[in-house]
């Protein structure tokens, strides 16, 4: 019985300007139908460009060789690398399936999420609007979507991050494919989220016997749910076999390197490997490269205690944001929405706090309200002393080069016209510091190389940089004010595995050097825990639960941090 899909020795290449740049070099892998491989490597390792290939979704300047034998009964198979035209439409969607890293990009945002699913299933199956309609909801039941009819009607910037992926779960699922590629389905939404798409992505595999592509990034994301992994490396594939095995006893460095880079296989204070550190240095018997911290110039931060006695950097007191949702006729508000719900804590002096919650339970509001880019309800933000929640604009302006925020999105953080050297000098004029013209991109030059980048970067723009090397650019202009409180927003996130380490590494030697005090936002328990002194859980706009960092993640109070720490990925690797 042949295999459901077998790629022979497939290359892709991209010829641009008289160069080509080789993205996929030689590889050979199978698939069973019911079996569920992860494909995992780092940006830039040829994993998406070849699940792309595969719909021959690749751009024209593509050249592919090698073979993509695609078998739907066991016995015939086709090779989709020689289809053309309305052939490829046949298989499209039909046959193979994939979901999209991004469902916001991916879905239409003038159509409702019930529109596009029902258009799904009539350019497949000959049926009447009633009829796609009834299959719908029936779908959106399957993905366990709250109350599917409504849904049906709903707009996707209506729906969360979670839900939206449901939906397109849901589309991939309209004309039951025999084989779904995931790409990236779960980078970037919160923990409980990812494990329940992870679950419903497993329970559709085994109730239709359908092959499925996992890609991602990290492995502790596919450690529960993969039958086979696949590790790409720069366009290769570095390793496959057995999942258990793979995670048990892995053979290639670069798949011990990703292994080691998560925080959770770390204790706090001990500095993280990065993959560089497989591929060029020696390693121990356990597969990891240890640094001291002494080496690495780390304080030691035993249990992520702060000195009680330290001064206060930071108070919030009673703080409420509530933004209306219902308004009489005259504007007064009839109902509101509180986003963030009598809040009340204190940061001191250098230490890291951290800020863990889901979606929605106002962690990013509570950030950008203590910023001023959101004004409070009412309550109190004592800043060094000052009530910075009631300051005048001509106070706050002069308070603003104290408070400084590093956001999500690195990419959309910088003006893509204007240059990196020039986005970081940009600060610096405004506020009038660091004397005259060449002083200031002095300055500039001695930002780049603290957060390792090198100086004749200063005139190139962002999109010449990868996602990494942009949050470090983001964080140099987030220091250039010297400010004495810095605000970290999911800055991590959406990062691979190995460079989040070298951006949690940068943070960490920054910290020793600016001695700023921070708030670290994230949805991820195991890397706030790594990076924080203490740890504060949001929920529903309230902090349900606070204290020292090793003390929450290892024995948490609160049924509802429980569940976020159950929530944690790769379990099976500890």
């Amino acid at each position: 019985m042949l295999p459901l899909l077998q790629i022979n020795d497939l290359s892709i290449s991209f010829s641009a300007e008289g160069n080509i740049s080789n993205a996929v070099r030689n590889i050979s892998f199978s698939i069973q139908p019911g079996e569920l491989v992860a494909i995992v490597g780092e940006s830039g390792s040829g994993k998406s460009i070849t699940a792309l290939s595969l719909l021959k979704l690749l751009p024209e300047q593509a050249s592919v060789t090698g073979s993509l034998l695609f078998s739907k009964n066991g016995k015939d198979s086709i090779d989709i690398a020689a289809l053309k035209g309305n052939a490829v439409n046949q298989i499209r969607g039909n046959d193979i399936a994939m979901i999209f890293q991004e469902p916001m990009t991916s879905l239409n945002p003038v159509l409702t999420c019930g529109s596009q699913v029902e258009e799904a299933i009539r350019l497949h199956q000959k049926i009447s609007s009633s009829e796609a309609r009834e299959q719908t909801i029936a779908l959106f039941e399957k993905v366990k979507l709250p109350d599917p009819e409504g849904m049906l009607k709903r707009f996707p910037h209506q729906l969360s991050g979670g839900q939206k992926q449901r939906v397109m779960i849901a589309m991939a699922m309209s004309c039951n494919p025999a084989l779904l590629i995931a790409d990236e389905p779960t980078t970037a939404l919160d923990v409980t989220v990812q494990q329940t798409i992870l679950e419903l992505i497993k329970s559709l595999q085994q109730q239709n016997n359908m092959g499925v592509i996992f890609i991602t990034h990290d492995l502790a994301v596919v450690a529960e749910i993969a039958d086979r992994i696949i590790v790409m490396y720069k366009g290769e594939i570095a390793e496959q076999g057995n999942a258990k095995e793979i995670l048990k006893n892995p053979q290639h460095n670069y798949t011990k390197a990703l292994l080691a880079c998560r925080p959770a296989a770390h204790t706090k204070g001990q500095r993280l490997p990065v993959v560089s550190d497989f591929l060029i240095q020696p390693l121990t018997p356990k597969g990891e490269k240890e640094i001291s911290n002494r080496e690495q110039g780390i304080p030691n931060r035993e249990s992520g205690a702060a000195d009680s006695a330290s001064a206060i950097v930071l108070k919030v007191e009673h703080l409420n944001v509530h933004f209306p949702v219902k308004k009489k006729l005259f504007g007064k508000v009839q109902q509101a929405f509180r986003a963030v719900d009598d809040v009340s804590f204190e940061v001191t002096n250098g230490e890291i706090v951290g800020l863990v919650g889901e979606s929605g339970c106002g962690k990013t509001t509570l950030g950008r309200t203590i910023l001023q880019l959101i004004q409070p309800t009412s309550g109190k933000i004592i800043l060094n002393g000052k009530d910075i929640a009631h300051a005048a604009p001509s106070a706050l302006r002069n308070i603003r080069k104290d408070l400084q925020i590093v956001f999500q999105d690195p990419y959309g953080s910088l003006n893509p016209r204007m240059t990196i050297g020039n986005a970081i000098l940009e600060p610096l004029k405004v506020h009038a510091i660091a004397g005259n013209n060449s002083q200031r991109k002095e300055k500039v030059m001695d930002l780049l190389d603290k957060v390792s980048l090198n100086k004749d970067h200063f005139n190139r723009y962002p999109h010449q940089f990868s996602g990494g090397q942009r949050q470090r650019i983001c964080i140099a202009r987030a220091l250039a004010l010297n400010p004495s409180f810095l605000i970290f927003d999911e800055s991590v996130s959406a990062l691979d595995v190995s460079v989040q380490a070298q951006v949690l590494n940068l943070i960490m030697d920054l910290k020793t050097a600016f001695d700023f005090t921070s708030i670290f936002i994230s949805h991820d328990l195991s890397v706030v825990r790594y990076i924080s002194d203490r740890i504060m859980v949001m929920r529903k706009g309230k902090i349900v639960e606070e204290g020292l960092a090793d003390q929450i993640y290892h024995h948490p109070k609160n049924e509802y941090t429980r569940q976020l720490i159950d929530a944690i990925p790769g379990k099976a690797l500890h």
